[in-house]
């Protein structure tokens, strides 16, 4: 890809990942990969069907015995041989989630790439340390302690706006804890995710354990998720489908982790810094064209910087450059199609009603005419209880709101079905610990929006799901928690058999 090849070459055996090997889907129906830069076709490809789940699944079940039976040391040198192999692939990774999701270049090769190779160096250490509690006589005639053992064949299904990290997010840490899995991508970007299982097989990962379909959801991916060798579903997306999601889990009494939609806040208090305030509002709200479930959306700025923070968001915004993703001076690129493109026109032209439009607003013509482009857009003046401020965008726009009193601005902040994350800005100590404390959020950001480390969790509350990505608490997602207790008496007759049976 970055060194020459191509899509359709690499694929041309299928964009089934299942045993070690592409293959060909079986559901008789084909898929386009299209770039969103320019409307063009680059992998056109048959999608998986229950079959291609089934055989997914049946490897994955045959690889978990030898997998889960390594030491945790035996898995964490075989993660540690898969970043290395990811990092001597970075190029080709960056080009081609660049090329199917039309983000910039310098945020796949900054953000996106990287960050997935120091997920999968996080796990290759976290998976020396799945601990239990320390043994003890919590009887005084037993000695009690707590194993961390694998599932067994997880289920997960990932989303198209960030293909690659989410891959890493669902499979990183159920193979470190032991388990085995089938990822369904979203099939509008299946290439990272088949590189990704492909990189594991060079890194010498066995066969099956990781297993990707390439199928729509409501046939691939609901028979994944209602699958009876599958164990645990973990699923990213809207909200929406997170509840049909959790049907079809609970029916057949899956574990389940859900991350799921946001409307993220981005609270000014009138003591803060309004240079960073302005800039991480910009950036927050625009970062993989807005196509980011913990963006910022809802600007609630104290009313003495209410029109500064404004005026100085809207001019920053017209700097932002749109363009070629391959072109380093690009900022923006486009959403990922222009059936979504037009849907997030819809939430700005409906608002025109109820709401000024202060910048963007448009798609823009000319060379980038045939792409799904949409200009960074502000909009001020809706009401709290309006569509564009309630509802998931999902596309460069930012509202921004006033407020009055430190608890007015937390209450707006918290006016909201999503909990995923938040940021608060102020220079003042006591302001933003009890942002912290109030924000009823999984992330809150203090000074900063966006920013995600390996070993810290990301997970939401309420209508944004529950259980963590990444860091080592994701481990509570994919592994049971066994005790084991040993009698230490070697005594035949115990005290306690009296309740059942004879007289003491």
């Amino acid at each position: 890809m970055g060194n020459g090849f191509q899509v359709q070459d690499r694929f041309a055996e299928g964009a089934q990942y299942i045993g070690g090997r592409l293959r060909p889907g079986t559901s008789g129906r084909r898929q386009d990969v299209v770039d969103p830069a320019t409307g063009r076709t680059v992998l056109r490809y048959e999608l998986a069907g229950t079959d291609d789940v089934d055989a997914a699944v049946a490897a994955a079940r045959e690889a978990f015995p030898g997998w889960s039976g390594l030491t945790p040391g035996g898995r964490s040198e075989a993660l540690h041989r898969f970043a290395a192999v990811l990092a001597g692939q970075a190029e080709d990774f960056a080009y081609a989630e660049s090329l199917q999701c039309g983000k910039p270049l310098k945020l796949s090769t900054e953000f996106d790439v990287p960050g997935t190779v120091d997920n999968t160096s996080f796990f290759a250490g976290a998976a020396r340390h799945l601990e239990g509690r320390s043994a003890a006589e919590y009887s005084a005639d037993h000695t009690s302690y707590v194993r961390r053992e694998a599932l067994g064949v997880i289920g997960s299904i990932a989303p198209w706006n960030y293909p690659l990290q989410m891959a890493a997010w669902k499979i990183l840490p159920a193979v470190a804890a032991g388990n085995t899995i089938v990822l369904k991508p979203s099939e509008i970007t299946p290439l990272t995710s088949l590189m990704f299982a492909q990189a594991a097989t060079e890194a010498g990962i066995p066969d099956g354990v990781i297993n990707i379909v390439s199928g729509a959801g409501q046939d691939a991916g609901e028979h994944l998720v209602g699958h009876p060798d599958v164990v645990m579903t973990s699923f990213t997306g809207s909200t929406a489908v997170g509840k049909r999601v959790a049907e079809l889990a609970t029916s057949t009494v899956k574990r389940l982790h859900l991350e799921l939609g946001g409307k993220a806040p981005f609270l000014v208090f009138d003591d803060a810094d309004l240079d960073a305030a302005v800039h991480g509002a910009v950036a927050a709200s625009l970062i993989n064209s807005g196509q980011d479930c913990t963006a910022a959306t809802r600007a609630y700025v104290q009313r003495p910087l209410h029109d500064a923070f404004v005026s100085r968001v809207a001019a920053l915004m017209e700097t932002v450059r749109l363009g070629d993703p391959f072109d380093p001076s690009t900022d923006l690129g486009p959403l990922i199609s222009r059936g979504h493109r037009d849907r997030v026109a819809g939430f700005v032209d409906r608002a025109r009603s109820y709401a000024t439009v202060v910048t963007g607003g448009e798609a823009p013509g000319g060379a980038l005419a045939d792409g799904a482009y949409y200009r960074p857009t502000l909009v001020t003046g809706a009401a709290q209880d309006s569509e564009i401020v309630r509802s998931e965008i999902f596309g460069p726009v930012l509202v921004v709101l006033p407020f009055d009193t430190d608890d007015e601005g937390i209450r707006l902040a918290n006016d909201t079905p999503y909990g995923l994350a938040a940021s608060a800005w102020s220079t003042g100590l006591y302001r933003a610990n009890r942002a912290t404390r109030e924000l009823r959020a999984g992330c809150v950001w203090i000074n900063d929006h966006i920013p995600i480390i390996s070993e810290m969790p990301h997970g939401g509350y309420r209508a944004s799901g529950f259980g963590k990505d990444m860091s080592s608490y994701s481990f509570e997602e994919y592994t049971q928690v066994k005790h084991v207790m040993y009698d230490n008496t070697a005594v035949a007759g115990k005290d306690w058999h009296r309740t059942v049976f004879g007289d003491r």
